[in-house]
């Protein structure tokens, strides 16, 4: 008889835990199609999302820059972002052969943000739903919520990633003419 008693109380406690971590699953309303995101890269999206402003949701839908500090432990020690090597493109004298490679860099970069930013509106979307309808519980928000941090973790990553690549293309000359421009702005 105490057995099943435990046995019930495992499986009452277990249970939410496991829908939670069924993730995507859990409320499939919430799925951001890639018709959304290339929507969203074409024109400007009214955020579903209650804890997104319209300038956030598009902001991670298509990859844009968030406004953030998130590549300054690379750049303070001179890795710079793609972005701002090639809008110096002249002064740095950079060959056709780097500007292809930093547009890869860029690409590859653009293709991280506008997937990690899904995953974010989408995680955000579930979080906010599962608060509207009352149907949260404490193992949906542990899982919601490190997933918050595993998304904003590979934005920032791909972030950093194209910093050490561009700094990889630049010479040692370019380098230390980017640091000198930098410095006078």
């Amino acid at each position: 008889m105490k057995k099943t008693y435990l046995i019930l109380i495992a499986l009452l406690y277990f249970t939410p835990m496991l829908r939670a971590q069924q993730g995507q699953d859990t409320l499939k309303h919430t799925e951001v199609s890639k018709d959304t995101i290339k929507k969203a890269v074409s024109e400007e999206l009214k955020s579903d999302v209650a804890t997104l402003s319209d300038a956030e949701y598009n902001a991670w839908l298509k990859g844009s820059d968030l406004k953030t500090n998130l590549t300054l432990v690379a750049e303070i020690n001179n890795y710079p972002t793609p972005e701002k090597v090639l809008k110096l493109k002249k002064q740095l004298d950079l060959s056709p052969v780097q500007i292809n490679q930093l547009n890869d860099v860029m690409k590859y970069l653009k293709l991280k943000k506008v997937e990690a930013g899904g995953d974010f509106v989408r995680n955000e979307r579930t979080l906010d739903s599962l608060f509207r309808t009352k149907k949260i519980n404490e193992p949906a928000i542990i899982f919601y919520g490190n997933r918050y941090g595993l998304y904003l973790g590979e934005y920032r990553t791909s972030l950093l990633i194209a910093c050490k690549r561009t700094s990889q293309i630049l010479t040692a000359r370019q380098l230390s003419k980017y640091v000198q421009l930098q410095n006078r702005n």
